[in-house]
């Protein structure tokens, strides 16, 4: 097809190996945020922090989502490089800071430290981060953008996996020390991270060689003759494009909303919750303490694994039930499968539960972002996927500075009950999806 005489010409369907080829950088990126949302609270309590302050330590990560990446977005919609084209200079540079963060903060000599690496991490890998779900949408067409979204699903269950359980196989497989001296990092987690920032370069590397972008001539034919003809107001262009989001962008940021505060009530408390209303500890110094830690590290690799396994089953589920109703769905069995942990007093019990939050997690991951890819106007699809980052890095930001003094002034430090509160949150988020416009869905 000659497309340069085509002003609506369709986007080619890619084939699988493509599709594949683009997202398998999630792999690496997956290794970094497994790696953190795993860790980063064991090296906040081994270095001191109490229970009360790592919300507040755990800031720093959404607070640098919520800013750069709708500016990486606006930059990435006006990049052109030759070799490297519009996505994958962002995506290269974000690897190689993130990679460099991940070896330092098991190094951190004090809390501070630890806090500032944490910030650096979440900023590099959102620089990589936000292109990737820009490029599903820049390459695919329509039918296929739910499979694109699925396959970085995959690749996030699949990286999830390996990194969260890292520290528990390289201590029950190899012999590596899982214990410390009070206030320094076990040589497990250590380890972890830095076959995690090889991991983390070494995936973003391929994406970046086995890519190829549409130039921007191809670009605009493929997009109905769309381009950027309104007035460029710099980065006040961010605020003045969050002012006119399409109805159905609004109607899924109520979800996430609810959606990304359950996460955050999980990814911070888990391992408090489990390692005191389980296994019966509070000392980070303890050996049942790094046991129920590591525990903690095996049922997010469940949860992950479990969504892997449900990434390619989407897609066919949303044609048979609508994606709208396959999310429902999935949010609604993840709250009550939080909720079912304060009954759990086998540790092994704990993985059941974490199957229904794979379910859940493996919808939050493909489903919103299907759904928002075609109320979107192509040419600024980076900067609106970088705005609707705002409405997971919000809900972060509101928890963050509000759980730990929810923890203490009601559930008297209890992180069983925080955990339940996502539960409960993650069911409301189910209830609201059915107030959401798909625009383009497709039920056969």
């Amino acid at each position: 097809m000659d497309i340069a005489n085509d002003k609506t010409a369709q986007k080619p369907s890619l084939s699988f190996w493509q599709i594949w080829n683009m997202n398998f950088g999630f792999l690496g990126i997956q290794f970094g945020f497994a790696l953190q949302n795993a860790n980063a609270s064991r090296i906040f309590e081994t270095l001191g922090a109490s229970k009360d302050e790592i919300p507040i330590l755990w800031l720093a990560a959404p607070t640098t989502g919520l800013l750069v990446q709708p500016i990486i977005g606006y930059f990435s919609d006006r990049t052109w490089h030759p070799r490297l084209g519009r996505r994958r200079p962002y995506f290269l540079i974000g690897a190689i800071l993130a990679s460099i963060a991940l070896i330092w903060m098991p190094n951190s000599p004090v809390l501070w430290v630890a806090a500032g690496m944490l910030w650096i991490m979440d900023a590099s890998i959102n620089i990589s981060m936000e292109p990737f779900r820009a490029l599903v949408a820049d390459m695919l067409p329509s039918i296929q953008r739910t499979t694109g979204f699925a396959v970085q699903t995959f690749f996030i269950g699949v990286g999830a996996v390996v990194a969260s359980a890292l520290p528990y196989m390289l201590t029950e497989w190899l012999g590596v020390g899982n214990t410390a001296a009070p206030g320094k990092i076990p040589e497990s987690v250590k380890i972890s991270f830095y076959l995690g920032a090889f991991a983390f370069f070494s995936a973003v590397l391929w994406s970046v060689l086995k890519t190829k972008e549409y130039p921007p001539e191809e670009f605009v034919q493929y997009n109905g003759g769309e381009e950027n003809e309104e007035q460029d107001h710099g980065i006040r262009q961010i605020f003045i494009d969050f002012a006119k989001m399409p109805k159905t962008m609004v109607q899924l940021a109520i979800v996430q909303f609810f959606t990304w505060f359950a996460l955050f009530c999980m990814w911070l408390y888990t391992t408090a919750a489990v390692t005191e209303h389980v296994y019966g500890t509070t000392d980070p110094s303890s050996e049942l303490y790094n046991e129920g830690a590591n525990w903690v590290g095996i049922c997010f690799a469940v949860y992950n694994g479990f969504s892997a396994v449900l990434a390619f089953l989407l897609p066919k589920l949303a044609l048979k039930m609508g994606r709208k109703r396959v999310h429902t769905v999935a949010l609604i069995v993840g709250g009550g499968s939080l909720l079912s942990v304060y009954l759990v007093a086998d540790p092994q019990l704990l993985l059941l539960s974490m199957l229904g939050v794979g379910l859940a997690w493996a919808s939050i991951l493909t489903m919103p972002y299907a759904i928002l890819a075609g109320s979107l106007p192509a040419s600024k699809m980076g900067i609106y996927m970088g705005i609707f980052n705002f409405f997971i890095v919000i809900p972060q930001i509101i928890a963050s500075s509000t759980l730990g003094f929810i923890s203490r002034t009601f559930f008297n430090n209890q992180g069983i009950y925080v955990l339940m509160l996502g539960g409960v949150a993650l069911i409301v988020a189910g209830l609201l999806v059915s107030f959401v416009d798909d625009v383009d869905d497709v039920i056969e």
